[in-house]
C-alpha cells in the first residue's frame, strides 16, 4: 500500500513540473486469448495525440505469443510496427520516424495481501527509419490494489500505479522514464477499462530532455478456450 501511495506521489509531482503543458491522450486496446492454462496469443494497438484527441502523431500495432510457468511467472515473445508521424496534424506525413520491433519478455508476480506487484523485464531489438538499429533493456514495477474486494472480481473497481525505465547499450544509457497513476473498472472477466495519467521523460543523444503527459485510457479485451493460471487482471500494456 506505502509503494502504491508513493508512486501516486511521485506522479503528482512529475505533473506539476511537467515541460509541456498541453495534455495529449495516450489511447490503448489490448486484447489476449489463453488457449489453454500455458499458452496464450496477445494483440496491442495504441494511438497518441499530442493535444486532447487531436493532433495525433504516432500509432503502433504489435503481437506476441506467450507461456506461463505459474501464475507467478511467464515469458512473452513480441514483434510490432512503431509510426511516428510530424506534429502537426492528425497522422501527418512525412514520418519523423518509422520502427520495426522484436522483443523478449519476462513477468514475475508477487502479491501481499490484496496487493498484486508485476516486476516485467523485457529486451528490445529495434530496427529504426532514423537511427539504424539499437538494443533497448525495460524494467516496469506494475502495481494493482483492488478495492472492497480481496480480488479483482467481477465489479470490481480498483487502484493501480507503475514506474518504467528504459536503458540501452549507448549514450545516454539512461534513455526514457514513465510513471502511470490511474484506476480502473473490471466489468466481467472479459472486460476492463482503465482510465489514468502517464507522464513520459526522454533523454536524448543530444544531451537534450523532454517531457509530455497525456491523459491515457486503456480497454482490455481478454477470452479464453481453457481456465488460465493467471488471476484474470489488467493484461500488461507497453
Amino acid at each position: 500500500m506505502k509503494l502504491l501511495l508513493t508512486i501516486l506521489v511521485l506522479l503528482t509531482v512529475q505533473f506539476s513540473f511537467a515541460q509541456n503543458d498541453k495534455l495529449g491522450t495516450w489511447n490503448i486496446v489490448n486484447f489476449k486469448y489463453n488457449a489453454d492454462q500455458k499458452w496464450s496469443v496477445w494483440a496491442e494497438s495504441q494511438t497518441r495525440s499530442q493535444l486532447f484527441f487531436n493532433h495525433f502523431f504516432y500509432y503502433e500495432i504489435k503481437g506476441g505469443i506467450g507461456y506461463s510457468i505459474n501464475k507467478n511467472f511467464s515469458f512473452l515473445f513480441g514483434t510490432g510496427r512503431y509510426a511516428t508521424y510530424s506534429n502537426d496534424g492528425n497522422f501527418k506525413k512525412p514520418f519523423a520516424n518509422e520502427e520495426f520491433r522484436l522483443w523478449q519478455q519476462i513477468t514475475m508476480n508477487q502479491y501481499l495481501d490484496r496487493l498484486k506487484f508485476e516486476h516485467r523485464y523485457r529486451i528490445e531489438q529495434r530496427w529504426l527509419t532514423n537511427g539504424g538499429y539499437r538494443n533497448r533493456f525495460r524494467y516496469r514495477l506494475n502495481v494493482v490494489l483492488p478495492l472492497k474486494n480481496k480480488r479483482l472480481d467481477p465489479k470490481t473497481f480498483y487502484l493501480t500505479a507503475f514506474e518504467e525505465v528504459f536503458l540501452t547499450n549507448k549514450a545516454p544509457y539512461f534513455e526514457r522514464n514513465r510513471i502511470f497513476g490511474g484506476f480502473g473498472y473490471k466489468f466481467n472477466n472479459a472486460f476492463v477499462l482503465q482510465p489514468g495519467y502517464i507522464y513520459q521523460f526522454d533523454y536524448r543523444a543530444d544531451n537534450t530532455k523532454s517531457g509530455k503527459g497525456f491523459f491515457q485510457v486503456a480497454l482490455f479485451i481478454e477470452l479464453e478456450k481453457h481456465k488460465s493460471f493467471n488471476e484474470k487482471l489488467p493484461a500488461s500494456v507497453d
